[in-house]
């Protein structure tokens, strides 16, 4: 009786495997490389402004740790009733402001002073957009609103508000004007009654160093 004489089997070669092999080795560093390119600005960033302690910068504004400031559900809807949050502009510097409905002159002030600041970015406009938290449910000037077009509208509910932004003593979250970055960290609180020059510069300052936003 013939017997079939087993068929061997092609010894299989480590070096051939997928893991060892050189072409798809260089695919995932590369893969990896272009990932590392890409995160490092927004790694620099974050570590510019919350690692690296800021006793050598000379800022106007009041740096805030925004691990002690998370951003809240501050119930924030738009005027026409709809949901709508800070987090809805991510990905741009914001400056912030708080005021009641009927927005009287200290709220014109720093409407005013947003627009202003932010024009005079030049070419990084783009980046910064104004955002007006409504503390109550007052209708809006029409005069207010069509003389600060452009400006982000929010209604919020003031008790969340109040719990969350940080004042100077003798102030309230009316008298300021806050910065948050594109990440949405609050991060900085301008002082009551401020010089406009001087937050020109620490937004200027901010803008030329991150590369986000």
């Amino acid at each position: 009786m013939d017997q079939k004489t087993p068929t061997s089997q092609p010894a299989s070669n480590p070096a051939n495997s997928p893991a060892n092999n050189p072409q798809r080795q260089s695919g995932r560093w590369k893969l990896f490389a272009v990932i590392a390119v890409c995160a490092a600005p927004m790694i620099a960033s974050y570590f510019t402004y919350y690692v690296i302690k800021p006793q050598s910068r000379n800022n106007y504004g009041a740096l805030l740790d925004p691990r002690d400031y998370p951003v809240p559900e501050l119930g924030s809807t738009t005027l026409d009733g709809k949901p709508a949050t800070l987090d809805d502009y991510k990905g741009k510097w914001l400056m912030v402001q708080a005021d009641g409905g009927d927005c009287l002159k200290a709220c014109q002030d720093k409407l005013f002073e947003m627009r202003q600041l932010r024009l005079m970015q030049g070419k990084e406009m783009e980046r910064v957009e104004r955002v007006w938290l409504i503390t109550d449910d007052q209708p809006l000037p029409t005069m207010v609103m069509r003389e600060y077009d452009g400006t982000r509208l929010l209604r919020v509910k003031p008790a969340l508000l109040k719990a969350w932004l940080p004042t100077e003593a003798d102030t309230s979250a009316a008298d300021h004007i806050y910065l948050i970055d594109p990440l949405g960290h609050l991060m900085m609180r301008f002082p009551k009654d401020a010089d406009p020059n001087k937050v020109k510069k620490d937004l200027s300052k901010l803008l030329r160093a991150s590369a986000i936003g």
